[in-house]
């Protein structure tokens, strides 16, 4: 009989406190926050689940040679099983999805869970495999904006997408260890997504005729008050980014001086666990800085978490 805690083992579980910040900060950046983001934030993780579940289903022989400790190929759930539940938590994903948001969100959902399959059966050993995971963080953004703007949260969904790409290319890395030039490639990049989701639309350069327009800023009217409380919320992307930076950096950096299979799979653990840090300044850098603490908040606990359930 098939236990809970294999089951949470299978789909990764706790792994999945990383997936609603990408529906929060889609829908931060159009606008489009309100009633629907909770229940597309959970079409989102049973997404997740599902392609977790596929991915385990995909990989049993070779698990059994790399990870036979998991749950299919320790005999604790059947290969029968864990694509039957890949089967219904995406069927239960998009149906979510598309109840929530209508079409505008299935037509999201649906070639999510599509890239999601894609990658689990065709591309994951191939070398489009980071790209193709990297799409599928990308819709993931771009479902959350799908009752709003979708267009304005294109650099959120390509920011996510890109620091997905680092964390996939770390993972194929996992159990072999990888050379140097890797880990420093994907340090690389975590700095330039740190920086695209540090500085908030707001401090970029302002058309002097749109501000005439608009007449002066909140701080000017209302005095110090205000620009104390503006300035706070303009460095609080910065804060969380750097936040980010800083933790999957160091764990990035250590690869680089030993890189190590084991040292390898933790810089993959530090980046998954460590993504709602970034969600959150990009949900703060759209303007919903209360917000994207919350969602930032996530990380500690999925640290915490990842210690009992392995997200990799």
């Amino acid at each position: 009989m098939t236990r809970v805690a294999d089951l949470v083992e299978l789909v990764r579980a706790p792994a999945a406190l990383s997936v609603p910040g990408d529906v929060v900060a889609g829908a931060a950046a159009a606008g489009a926050l309100g009633p629907r983001t909770p229940a597309l934030a959970t079409a989102s993780v049973l997404l997740y689940w599902a392609g977790m579940a596929a991915n385990d289903w995909a990989d049993r022989k070779l698990d059994a040679v790399e990870r036979p400790e998991r749950p299919i190929p320790s005999g604790r759930i059947s290969p029968g099983a864990a694509v039957g539940l890949a089967a219904g938590l995406t069927a239960a994903g998009v149906g979510l999805a598309a109840a929530a948001g209508g079409r505008r969100a299935a037509a999201v959902a649906v070639p999510l869970a599509a890239t999601i399959w894609g990658y689990d059966l065709l591309a994951k050993n191939t070398a489009a495999g980071p790209a193709v995971m990297a799409a599928c963080r990308g819709l993931d953004v771009l479902l959350g904006a799908a009752g709003g703007r979708p267009l304005r949260a294109l650099p959120a969904a390509v920011t996510v997408a890109a620091h997905t790409w680092t964390v996939t290319a770390l993972s194929r890395r996992e159990v072999d260890g990888a050379d140097k030039a890797l880990p420093l490639r994907t340090l690389a990049g975590t700095a330039l997504v740190a920086a695209s989701a540090a500085v908030p639309p707001a401090l970029r350069a302002e058309d002097p005729a749109a501000r005439q327009a608009h007449g002066p800023r909140r701080g000017e009217r209302f005095g110090v008050g205000r620009r104390a409380v503006g300035a706070v919320a303009a460095a609080l992307p910065a804060v969380l980014a750097g936040w980010y930076a800083a933790r999957y950096g160091a764990a990035q950096a250590r690869v680089v001086s030993e890189p190590t299979a084991g040292r390898v799979r933790a810089a993959v653990g530090a980046g998954i666990t460590g993504l709602p840090a970034l969600q959150g300044a990009l949900t703060a850098r759209a303007g919903a800085g209360l917000l994207g603490v919350a969602v930032a908040a996530a990380a500690p606990l999925a640290r915490r978490l990842a210690r009992k359930v392995s997200p990799t």
